[in-house]
């Protein structure tokens, strides 16, 4: 049995038997105005954080999300757009696919706005999703593609990369490691079908969203998700998983690299009450400004006299794009 075939047994499993507490459904979702959760959809939260971000979300988008779970944030993105198709939800797991239909028909009987037309679930998979190509403004996944094989994640990334219209966004929640997983944890299908052992490292992952062709990337979070102990897993030392919440957006790549921003700032430390560079970016003497990594380290070699580059902070909450890029 291929590690996709046991992923979607285990998947076909928590879909009759919800297992709470399997991913992170034990932090608090999402809270919206008249936005009431069906407790069966609460217990099937099978993510690691959220893709649900008001600020994306804009002008009722048509959204793509992979893998549907119990429904939440398909219910979640359709109070965004309420219209009949607003959210196309692909999944390949028949029993998931029931399972979500029922709670959506429990949400429109909690949910005065809702209607379940507003989520059209389709039968599919990450690999070849069913829809034409440049047709969404926004595809979501949470807690899925850190399943695949890389090969099976450049599939699904570029898959993603396809559906999107030009300017739109691919937003993910995933595990990610502070350090490459040992190979014995990797081989092992169960625990990669629980989000536990194919997670990538931040540089891994992010390498694979620039190789499917997404010119910039934003971090919205990265926090602690799991620890692998050395007694549980048979590691010298332990090893910790963390969550990371990303928007990546379908612009071209410039030529000198992605622009990436995890939450890093430049402030103008001279003399004078503005500063270029010359290269399109104005610094303000003193306040901050945000800036992709690229940008902040090539201000740190030429001008580190005169500007201070602050860390990674983890979030960037750029909305439209943007930032000193």
């Amino acid at each position: 049995m291929s590690y996709l075939e046991t992923t979607a047994q285990f998947y076909s499993e928590v879909a009759q038997t919800p297992q709470v507490g399997l991913c992170c459904v034990q932090s608090s979702t999402l809270q919206l105005p008249e936005l009431k959760i069906p407790r069966p959809m609460q217990e099937m939260n099978y993510g690691c954080g959220t893709t649900v971000r008001p600020a994306e979300l804009a002008n009722a988008p048509t959204v793509l999300y992979v893998g549907i779970g119990g429904g939440l944030e398909a219910l979640q993105f359709a109070y965004f757009s309420r219209h009949r198709g607003a959210v196309i939800a692909v999944e390949p797991v028949a029993a998931m696919r029931e399972a979500a239909a029922r709670n959506l028909e429990l949400a429109a009987q909690d949910n005065a706005w809702f209607e379940p037309d507003f989520v059209e679930i389709r039968n599919g998979d990450a690999f070849s999703l069913p829809v034409a190509d440049a047709s969404v403004d926004v595809v979501a996944q949470n807690c899925l593609f850190n399943i695949f094989k890389p090969e099976d994640l450049h599939l699904a990334l570029t898959e993603a990369f396809r559906v999107l219209k030009p300017n739109g966004r691919l937003l993910m929640s995933d595990p990610i490691a502070t350090r490459p997983i040992p190979e014995h944890l990797q081989q092992d299908e169960r625990l990669r079908a629980m989000c536990l052992s194919g997670a990538l490292t931040y540089e891994r992952y992010i390498e694979h969203l620039v190789n499917a062709g997404f010119g910039q990337i934003e971090i919205r979070a990265r926090r602690p998700y799991r620890l692998l102990d050395c007694q549980s897993y048979g590691l010298q030392e332990h090893l910790l998983l963390e969550s990371l919440d990303s928007v990546s957006f379908k612009v071209s790549i410039p030529q000198d690299g992605p622009c990436i921003f995890s939450g890093k700032t430049a402030i103008y430390i001279g003399t004078e009450p503005v500063f270029d560079d010359g290269a399109g970016h104005l610094l303000e003497r003193g306040i901050p400004a945000a800036v992709c990594d690229k940008t902040a380290a090539k201000l740190a070699r030429f001008f580190s006299e005169e500007i201070l580059i602050t860390n990674s902070t983890w979030h960037y909450d750029g909305g439209d794009g943007g930032g000193c890029c």
